[in-house]
């Protein structure tokens, strides 16, 4: 059977078909495809994704592109074993292929999350509120968020080459944005595996996403000032790419999130008969083995402290030493081999260094593997490799040289009795991380040791017996927090929810009249004269309701008896309401009306009682009681439309539904300002 050639998706079409290098199983070394040798064109490339893809995204609002992420997540998940089957010939475990293929379906999950949960209909997001800049806000001003209508160039590293790839797609995609995509060569088959899966599901655009195997030739000297390049690699290909000269003379936005020498301190009261001492023990071998060791979140330094030293270097090898290393197809097996033969050198290059020229000792490993499986001999397994630095303060290679393998050294430190000082600066030494683990018992540690050590790592994972029944652990990056670290960690920034989407959006600020903000932003904007159109807006089906659709209702003073009741009712008797004396002596000088009354008395002025198109009502956003409110007060509230979402959601009988926010001001006689909120409906669409 011959050897496939890997193809570029390049302006709309499949693009290679002379062999060039061959790409090797990592398991038995027999190739598994090779590259293309065709050049690609990287205008063209370019020229699709903007006058193709780009439209065809914009077709598209935040919440449809929502839709097709979820969809996409769907479809990757009914076809998975088609991945499972090409990247058994990285290395990988089952349980390693998990990670990247259904954490890459997941993340699709999670952006789908985010636009529909947090971006508006359509393709501008305001990120208000609108303030006034003038004394009678005639003149306001806000921030905004549009598609950069640029194009998004994506190198990725060899390690995780679907969850790689689909961890910046979805929040390019969700922000409107086409990409090129640039997989490393070393697993370039599996990453090509899935953009073929992808675009067979007809949910992406043309011209959404394009594949390069190979080179990036003059791509980046292509790009314009409305493109972007994210990278993920080694900090020293990142420090290259960064100077790329058309990078910097056009301010081209470059994100990094590069390789580490990430760590996790044990605290000094996790003794050997603790549990946390057997989590921090697990999780630093998990680190070890999972991908085995190539993670860019993988611990490389385990800071501990000096009189638990041998009994962590004793531990540790116990369960490094069960470690079952071969072919993952092997029953038993643990752990597989390190992604491509190159990877192998390079960390056996990195491990006689650390040991022969900078004096780390080994614990245990170190040897190489003697791998499980038929033609393994030819793979490229390496065994796990534990060493200590006796010296770590004074030994800078231990935190400076990465072997990006199943390699961690063990190093001490000296606990001080008012502190970890030493831990963090031999945490500090790293000069910026990803990730780093505090294993403790003592929330008190964690309040002193988490400020110091984030000012040089990106994400902090605190462990104990509480956290480690949920905890994903110490090397799993979710799209919900951010990814990526200060100094040689790169200085970008991945995931994060909404910060990711925003990476890929332009945030503008935008001057004008209240109406003008109004008209721009899809969004209400205080100031901008009410809308009435005779109706009551809870009478309107979302269909018909037009921003800034007003409601002035009719007033309602309040009364001695109406605090009297509403005490009554809610159990709230708090001595402000009810302690004429006391409220008297209080900088009110009076008793005040409960703020949760003022709410529900404002309710009950512009409700609309009978059945109509407004639903539910599921929540306030940005309450504030700005003004006391006393007895003898006159109240009176103004309900507008504020902001639209159709979220394209139906009932069960099939009656579409869009949310709709409201904003309400509620004044005294005096039209101060005494109540402000927003208030959330679920609003039917007609028929």
């Amino acid at each position: 059977m011959s050897t496939p050639t890997l193809q570029s998706h390049i302006g709309g079409r499949w693009l290679g078909s002379e062999p060039a290098a061959a790409l090797r199983s990592a398991i038995n070394g027999t190739p598994v495809a090779h590259t293309h040798a065709e050049a690609i064109d990287f205008a063209e490339a370019l020229h699709h994704a903007r006058t193709v893809g780009l439209p065809n995204l914009l077709k598209l609002d935040f919440q449809q592109r929502a839709e097709r992420l979820k969809a996409m997540a769907k479809f990757v998940n009914e076809h998975k074993e088609q991945l499972y089957a090409v990247s058994a010939h990285t290395g990988a475990t089952r349980a390693d292929s998990w990670i990247d293929i259904e954490g890459g379906s997941g993340t699709l999950f999670a952006y789908a999350g985010v636009g529909a949960n947090e971006l508006p209909s359509g393709n501008l997001v305001h990120e208000g509120p609108a303030f006034p800049l003038g004394k009678t806000n005639q003149f306001a001003g806000s921030h905004i968020l549009v598609p950069r209508g640029g194009v998004a160039v994506h190198i990725n590293a060899f390690n995780f080459p679907v969850w790689g790839l689909l961890e910046k797609f979805a929040p390019g995609f969700l922000a409107g944005m086409p990409c090129i995509a640039k997989p490393a060569t070393a697993t370039s088959y599996l990453t090509e595996a899935a953009v073929r899966l992808l675009l067979s599901s007809g949910l992406v655009p043309e011209g959404a996403l394009q594949l390069v195997i190979g080179g990036t030739g003059d791509l980046l000297d292509r790009l314009g000032v409305q493109d972007l390049v994210t990278f993920t690699g080694s900090a020293d290909t990142a420090a290259k790419l960064r100077i790329n000269a058309n990078l910097v003379r056009n301010g081209i936005p470059f994100n990094a999130e590069a390789d580490s020498l990430n760590c996790a301190i044990l605290s000094p009261e996790c003794g050997p008969d603790t549990p946390e001492f057997d989590l921090f023990v697990k999780e630093v071998a998990r680190e070890m083995t999972v991908k085995a060791g190539q993670k860019c979140t993988a611990i490389r330094r385990a800071i501990v402290p000096r009189q638990h030293l041998d009994a962590v270097a004793h531990a540790l090898r116990a369960r490094l030493n069960k470690v079952v290393v071969g072919d993952p197809a092997v029953e038993g097996v643990k752990m597989g081999a390190l992604a491509s033969h190159a990877q192998l050198a390079d960390v056996n290059e990195r491990v006689a260094r650390l040991r022969l020229n900078h004096g780390a000792e080994l614990v245990c490993g170190g040897e190489g593997a003697v791998p499980l499986g038929t033609g393994t001999q030819h793979g490229a397994f390496f065994a796990p490799t534990l060493l200590l630095c006796n010296d770590p303060l004074h030994n800078h290679a231990v935190h400076a040289i990465e072997a990006f393998g199943p390699v961690s050294t063990l190093m001490a430190y000296d606990a001080a009795s008012d502190g970890l000082d030493e831990a963090v600066a031999l945490a500090a030494k790293g000069q910026g991380s990803l990730v780093a683990s505090l294993v403790t018992r003592d929330p008190q540690v964690a309040a002193q040791v988490v400020p110091q050590l984030a000012m040089l790592h990106g994400r902090l994972h605190i462990l104990d017996a509480q956290a480690a029944t949920e905890s994903t652990g110490h090397g799993s990056p979710l799209p919900q927090l951010k990814h990526g670290g200060p100094g040689r960690a790169g200085g970008g920034e991945e995931l994060g929810g909404l910060r990711a989407v925003k990476h890929y959006l332009q945030r503008t600020a935008v001057q004008g009249s209240p109406a003008m903000l109004t008209a721009v932003t899809g969004e209400f904007v205080r100031g901008t004269p009410p809308l009435d159109t005779g109706v009551h807006p809870f009478r309107r089906h979302f269909e018909d309701l037009q921003i800034g659709e007003s409601l002035l209702t009719h007033r309602r003073t309040v009364g001695e008896a109406d605090l009297v009741n509403f005490g009554g009712i809610s159990g709230d008797y708090f001595y402000m309401h009810f302690d004429a004396e006391a409220a008297a002596a209080s900088p009110f000088g009076a008793r005040i009306a409960h703020g949760y009354f003022v709410l529900s008395a404002a309710a009950g002025l512009f409700v609309s009682s009978a059945p109509g198109p407004v639903l539910a009502n599921y929540g306030l956003d940005t309450l504030r009681f700005v003004k006391p409110v006393m007895i003898g007060d006159t109240i009176q509230a103004r309900l507008t439309c504020k902001r639209k979402i159709d979220k394209a959601k139906k009932d069960a009988k099939g009656a579409g539904q869009g949310v709709v926010a409201w904003d309400v001001e509620v004044t005294n006689q005096r039209g101060e300002l005494v109540a402000s909120y927003d208030i959330l409906t679920l609003v039917a669409k007609k028929g």
